[in-house]
């Protein structure tokens, strides 16, 4: 007996199917297959032959492989009882829950006792697949391992992209050829990490960008994930995400994997960052006040430190202000006997020695200036130089030897107590204070991974939004290394890196893009010597970048030369005039021919508008700019084409006159596709910045 389910939309087909009661495998997962297709033959079909050195039948590569089953490859599954017995389950079929969207699947191993369930629902309009695993025991039993529904990676490609990075620089991307064996990747932090970003694309071979066939994956979990992509011995591949290995520390009844968010393209990987910022932006972050605009933000940590000095800070809100910002954070230095970075986590009460009466006079000044006003806290952390230290040592995590991060420990958010003594202090500024935001910090990795230290900190997460439902909540973690769809479905923005240095954070937002939406994307205009890398960038450079996702300031306005103040607004008010469009906008990374440019098109879903980014980071080797393709327009259709004067070239060096240099031109989707944007020379990092619309 053959039994079979499927998902479908408009894009893909999602195609399971098993031998009588064991696990099903995902049969086909690709281009939408056509009604009638007859499911059971593509089983049938999906079957290996057989050869000398194999086995009699191949072993299932099942949605959670089994060693019982004589699987040669990492299984799914990995299981001991109370007692640190190992245990080899073998599941059998029991029900199923099944509609148009979703599929629930129940196995159950009678012998172990434990229960097995495969969740699985396609999105029809972001085209996401979720898939989830439910592990349950009539006893408690020790997890090492468990998977998330296993997928299969398609045969056609030659190499898959993960990210790696650090502070400071992360999405990196790395590209890693399919070989037999094992790419394995583990982060072992506590938490998503700049290491390790918990994704995967898959290009078939011949994807670009812009075209060709490629398979997408997210691990929706703040805690640190596992990730394998094997080859086995007969050439099929699996992928396997989940938790990171043995961080569940005690023996329970039930485990259940994160959600896996997994999408097929055939717009190459470009349609796997639209799914993915579409399903981000529109089913998992809940905005506190979804008709208001996003706010142009200002931070005041790279323009003060800890020196809060309150005289200071309504000057700098003032000029804030003036320069077009509509929210003010005040960031670390306002509490305890915080000066530097030693002391006073987790002493959350106002400094009396920086502010005597309290936040309110800087509160009210921000709001008479039509701003909103914001404030930091990093909840999971203290210093061991602080009061509630001293009172509790037996609240941080690990032990006393353990090395520390940026002078501090980890609470233990598992503890009850922890979580309500936390909730009482942020509570207690909330209420007395109208804040509609907070940047929500943590700046040291765990000294053990702790799956019950994710779920305390969603769990303090949760409460404080259900008690103050309007704040918006940013998640930072040094920067970007707190970044996943677990994370976001308690927040609504990140802080995508600590470096405000344009040109590292125009390719960091480049490779991010592929996951997140402007929306969520926080991108601030630095100083003009950057703190973290020392370079010198130009204002345009620095304000058009941080223009391309949502837009901040974080630098000390009193730097500025009355040029660059005139240039720093001029951008805002565009970006501002723009915010609304480009809040539902798709960011389309460009196929460019130049390896010194990286550009991207962000355009709305029906293709009626579109704005390029080109930022030149580099010396190109030739003398004159390659063109630049566009992409998903209508071919037939005319196209408005402007260039913005965002750049500053001598006319010495840009002597020519093409048309764009002169005025609009109106030329059709095809040619914009297929040749490209002819654009002016320019100088290393500098920016182009070219608005279209479908007439």
């Amino acid at each position: 007996m053959i039994r079979t389910w499927s998902l479908h939309d408009e894009r893909q087909s999602l195609v399971l199917a098993a031998d009588r009661e064991r696990l099903p495998e995902i049969v086909y997962f690709g281009p939408r297959l056509p009604e009638g297709e007859n499911e059971k033959t593509l089983f049938k079909a999906y079957g290996l032959d057989v050869t000398g050195g194999m086995l009699d039948a191949n072993p299932e590569l099942s949605i959670c492989p089994e060693a019982t089953r004589s699987f040669p490859g990492q299984p799914g599954l990995i299981v001991r009882d109370g007692d640190g017995t190992p245990l080899l389950p073998k599941f059998c079929y029991v029900g199923e829950e099944v509609d148009d969207q979703h599929i629930v699947l129940t196995y159950r191993d009678e012998a172990h006792r434990l229960t097995y369930v495969a969740r699985f629902s396609v999105d029809p309009k972001t085209h996401i697949i979720e898939a989830q695993a439910t592990l349950e025991a009539d006893r408690p039993v020790l997890l090492h391992w468990l998977s998330a529904p296993v997928f299969p990676a398609p045969q056609l490609s030659d190499e898959m992209l993960d990210f790696a990075g650090r502070w400071c620089g992360e999405f990196q991307m790395n590209r890693t050829a399919w070989s037999p064996g094992i790419r394995y990747r583990e982060n072992r932090t506590g938490r998503t990490g700049h290491e390790h970003f918990p994704g995967l694309i898959v290009p078939v071979r011949g994807a670009t960008n812009a075209q060709g066939q490629a398979y997408g994956f997210h691990y929706g979990w703040s805690g640190g994930h596992r990730m394998v992509a094997e080859e086995l011995p007969d050439g099929r591949r699996q992928i396997q995400f989940g938790h990171a290995a043995r961080m569940e520390r005690q023996a329970m009844t039930r485990f259940q994997s994160a959600p896996l968010y997994a999408v097929f393209s055939n717009d190459g990987i470009n349609g796997c960052a639209v799914a993915f910022q579409r399903h981000l932006r529109d089913r998992i972050v809940a905005f506190p006040k979804p008709d208001r605009a996003r706010p142009v933000h200002y931070n005041c940590w790279e323009a003060v430190y800890f020196n809060h000095n309150l005289p200071e800070l309504k000057d700098i809100a003032e000029r804030a202000a003036n320069l077009g910002s509509e929210r003010f954070v005040l960031d670390d230095g306002w509490f305890g006997q915080r000066d530097d970075d030693t002391s006073s986590l987790s002493d959350w009460e106002v400094d009396p020695r920086k502010y005597p009466e309290g936040l309110d006079p800087l509160i009210k000044h921000v709001h008479s200036l039509g701003m909103t006003f914001g404030i930091w806290f990093e909840p999971e952390m203290i210093n061991p130089d602080s009061s509630i230290h001293r009172a509790h040592p037996e609240w941080a995590l690990g032990g006393e030897d353990q090395i520390l991060g940026r002078q501090q420990k980890a609470l233990n958010m598992a503890l009850p107590e922890v979580r309500e003594f936390l909730y009482e202090r942020m509570a207690a500024i909330l209420s007395a204070h109208d804040i509609d935001y907070i940047k929500w910090d943590h700046n040291r990795v765990l000294p053990m991974p702790d799956a019950a230290q994710t779920r305390g900190s969603y769990a303090l997460i949760d409460r404080l939004r259900a008690d103050f439902p309007d704040v918006e909540i940013e998640s930072c973690a040094s920067g970007g290394g707190r970044i996943d769809f677990g994370i976001l479905k308690r927040t609504q923005r990140v802080w995508l890196s600590d470096s405000n240095d344009a040109l590292e954070r125009l390719r960091i937002q480049h490779n991010a893009a592929i996951f997140l939406p402007m929306a969520v994307t926080g991108s601030h205009v630095g100083p003009r010597v950057c703190h973290t890398s020392g370079r010198v960038l130009d204002i345009r450079f620095r304000a058009w970048v941080a223009a391309q996702r949502h837009m901040g300031f974080e630098m000390d306005p009193r730097e500025l030369t009355e040029e660059e103040a005139g240039v720093l607004r001029e951008v805002t008010e565009w970006w501002k005039d723009n915010r609304d469009w480009l809040y539902y906008a798709d960011i389309l990374r460009l196929d460019s021919p130049d390896p010194a440019v990286l550009a991207e098109q962000q355009q709305t879903s029906d293709g009626s508008r579109f704005v390029v980014f080109v930022g030149k980071v580099d010396t190109s080797a030739q003398i004159a700019p390659r063109p630049l393709r566009l992409t998903r327009l209508e071919a037939d259709a005319q196209y408005r084409v402007s260039l913005r004067k965002t750049a500053e070239v001598p006319p010495t060096l840009s002597r020519g006159h093409p048309i764009l240099k002169q005025e609009p031109m109106t030329v059709s989707g095809q040619y914009l596709m297929s040749h490209g944007l002819t654009l002016p020379w320019s100088f290393p990092q500098s920016m182009w910045v070219i608005e279209g619309s479908k007439l």
